[in-house]
């Protein structure tokens, strides 16, 4: 039996969501029901996330537009061109946070919902519907415990965490389940070798769209002072960005690969995700079993 899904994300900014969105679109095992997309300018967030969904034959796949915040730069638009979202096949919904809502309560068995990106609209859809904490499970992107970005030995302030204290810190208290994929383990994500050429040379056009963003990507924070180092760090010809929201995408499903601990986790006013008797009951991925397979498993996936 596949698990139905939501994916709540904010593509369009950072690459590692249209990996993401492309791995959701590979894995049998989940059955997607909804993408809404968070954060920023969502109208191009949307037609990012239609124009890939029609490359992938899945216009099936309904959209919904979630709240838009203060907008972000917009690495992905030389490759969305002059796609129009209203041209999608698909249906789109304007209000994606009832849509999200309503999908979760059409649902006997629990929702997955897969959030990769900042949690505005699943903040916004607790108050809309505070009963859906008992139809869906939480799976996310967020935080940093023990290790920060690029495995950094010190925890982090998380960009999904910071974009949104506020929204994290009440989606983290409300009563459904919740499984995370802090910094720790997401946070050295990277395709490199022949997992990374599987997907370079890869005839798909998924995976072609995915290669003109990562190299979109790369060219855009090459120019950002902040980003500097991470383009230094990482060769774009031989290795993709940190993919880690494709570890969120995983967790929906298995966890096999990663060590899975059940901490109580507050999320302080400067977005910190701290363990604290205070804390919320999380599952968190804190340590890999075998980060090598799960790479592995990804690049086949994504080539398939």
């Amino acid at each position: 039996m596949t698990i139905p899904v939501i994916l709540d994300t904010d593509i369009g900014f950072d690459v590692d969501d249209i990996w993401a969105l492309s791995f959701l679109l590979k894995c049998p095992e989940l059955d997607v029901r909804l993408i809404t997309v968070c954060s920023g300018e969502v109208r191009y967030r949307a037609a990012l996330v239609a124009k890939f969904l029609t490359l992938a034959g899945r216009t099936d796949i309904p959209v919904g537009l979630g709240i838009s915040t203060k907008p972000n730069p917009q690495t992905h638009a030389n490759w969305l061109g002059d796609y129009d979202l209203d041209n999608y096949p698909g249906r789109v919904y304007e209000d994606g946070v009832g849509a999200l809502c309503d999908t979760i309560m059409l649902h006997q068995d629990a929702v997955r919902l897969v959030c990769i990106g900042p949690l505005t609209n699943i903040a916004a859809a607790l108050q809309t519907n505070p009963d859906i904490v008992n139809h869906a499970r939480v799976v996310g992107m967020h935080g940093s415990i023990k290790r920060g970005y690029l495995g950094a030995p010190k925890p982090m302030r998380e960009f999904n965490v910071v974009q949104d204290i506020a929204a994290c810190q009440a989606v983290f208290k409300a009563a459904w389940p919740k499984l995370i994929t802090p910094l720790d383990t997401c946070g050295t994500t990277v395709l490199s070798g022949e997992n990374f050429q599987r997907i370079a040379t890869s005839p798909l056009e998924t995976n072609k769209a995915i290669m003109v963003n990562h190299y979109d990507w790369f060219a855009k924070i090459a120019e950002w002072k902040r980003m500097n180092s991470l383009a230094e760090h990482l060769d774009v010809n031989k290795q993709s960005s940190v993919l880690y929201d494709c570890v969120a995408v995983y967790l929906a499903f298995a966890s096999d690969w990663a060590t899975i601990e059940r901490l109580n986790i507050e999320v302080n006013d400067a977005g910190e995700t701290v363990v604290s008797d205070q804390g919320n009951a999380i599952d968190c991925a804190t340590e890999w079993v075998d980060e090598d397979a799960f790479l592995k498993f990804l690049s086949q996936r994504l080539a398939s």
